[in-house]
This record gives C-alpha cells, sequence and structure tokens, in this order.
C-alpha cells in the first residue's frame, strides 16, 4: 500500500501533470491532423481532363462507330463458328461477356461525357466573360471617340474657313473701290464742305460692317480700311 501511495504522488509537487492526447479519429479532433491510413490520390486535373475530352472526341467521330461494329461482329461470329473448345462466350448464354464489357463501357463513358462537357462548359463561361469585357471596352472606346468628335465639331464652328476668309476679303476690297470712287467724286465735287469726304466714307463703310456684323465674325478681328485709302 505503501508503494502505491508513493507512485501516485509525483515526483515535483509544482508541476501539472500532462492532458492526455486524444485518441485518433474521435470526434474531438480535426479533421486535418487525423492521420491517413492511405496516401490521397491526387492526379493532375488539367492532364486527367485533356485526356478525357480526347476520348470523348474520339467516341463522337465515325471511326469509333467503325471499330465497335467489328469489334462485335468478330466477337459474335467467333464464340458462334468456332470449334467450341475455342469459345469464351457462349451463345447459349446469350454472350454474357460481351454485354458485361459494353455495359462497363457505357458506365465509364457517361461520366467521361459529362467530365468534358464541364470542361467546355467552364471554357465557354470564361470566354463569354472576356467577350464581355471586351465589349465593354469597345463601348467606353466608342463613346469616347464620339465626345472627342463632339468637342471637335464644336470647336471648329468658331473657325473661320477659307471661304468665308474669302468672301470677308472680297466685300472688304469691295468696299475700298467703292470708296475711293466716292473719294474721287467727293474731291470733284465738295469743295466747299466742312466735313472732310474721306471722314464720310470712313463712317459709311463703319456703318456698312457694323450691319453685317454677326456673332460669328465677332471673332475676327477688324481691317482698317483707312490704311489702304491713304492719299498718295
Amino acid at each position: 500500500m505503501a508503494v502505491l501511495a508513493d507512485n501516485s504522488i509525483p515526483k515535483n509537487p509544482g508541476q501539472r501533470p500532462s492532458p492526455k492526447a486524444p485518441p485518433v479519429g474521435s470526434l474531438d479532433t480535426p479533421l486535418s491532423g487525423r492521420q491517413r491510413i492511405l496516401p490521397k490520390f491526387s492526379p493532375d486535373p488539367d492532364a486527367f481532363g485533356h485526356a478525357t475530352e480526347g476520348f470523348a472526341r474520339f467516341m463522337g467521330t465515325p471511326q469509333f462507330l467503325v471499330y465497335m461494329t467489328v469489334f462485335v461482329v468478330v466477337w459474335l461470329a467467333w464464340n458462334t463458328w468456332a470449334p467450341l473448345e475455342w469459345q469464351f462466350d457462349s451463345r447459349d448464354l446469350g454472350f454474357t461477356l460481351l454485354t458485361l464489357m459494353l455495359s462497363l463501357q457505357a458506365s465509364y463513358a457517361a461520366p467521361l461525357l459529362l467530365l468534358a462537357q464541364n470542361r467546355q462548359d467552364d471554357r465557354d463561361r470564361v470566354s463569354l466573360q472576356q467577350d464581355r469585357q471586351r465589349a465593354e471596352r469597345n463601348l467606353s472606346d466608342t463613346e469616347y471617340l464620339t465626345r472627342e468628335l463632339a468637342s471637335l465639331r464644336i470647336a471648329l464652328r468658331e473657325v473661320a474657313t477659307r471661304d468665308y476668309v474669302r468672301a470677308e476679303l472680297r466685300s472688304l476690297l469691295e468696299d475700298m473701290l467703292e470708296a475711293q470712287e466716292e473719294l474721287r467724286t467727293h474731291d470733284s465735287t465738295g469743295q466747299g464742305q466742312h466735313e472732310s469726304p474721306r471722314d464720310k466714307v470712313r463712317e459709311k463703310l463703319k456703318e456698312q460692317r457694323e450691319r453685317q456684323r454677326n456673332p460669328r465674325t465677332q471673332q475676327i478681328p477688324r481691317v482698317k480700311p483707312g490704311h489702304s485709302t491713304q492719299e498718295r
């Protein structure tokens, strides 16, 4: 009894007893901390998907149908007309082995086709998203170009064109010629007048320009005809 009592008392009174480790596979142990009996099998999804798509594409070709038909015909002919000791799939049992093989092929072909279809759907979804983004960029670029063209069109309204400048120069030339004619007539007839004929002609030309001027021509500098009508 004394030995049992001594063993129950810890050697270091200040040391706490270590907690017991939970058993492996218990519910209070996280899943990541559990030990796996068999190694985790994780094949390359891209390589497996590529092989699956190749097999699915081959199953949808006429060559696969021809090869499958030839295989089934040879199988049935061999197990029908070959000697009994050479036959491996009895005709009396309804070609059970061939039926099992075709069922196994169908059971594997359906998931492979679904996997290939899922990968194709993922590619279509990504392609559709890229097309939508490209369309949004094209729309934004088109709107930007439209705004730029509108601003250029508004800016061009305030710029004098070549025909307009020519018309203005032509009208000024005509006014200058008329002013010269009036000066000549006034010089010959109006010797006793107090107001100079040049001043009258200038005032008349000024009034004509003010009547003909519009908001579009306010930005064009005025040409003073007085410099070209000076006396020689």
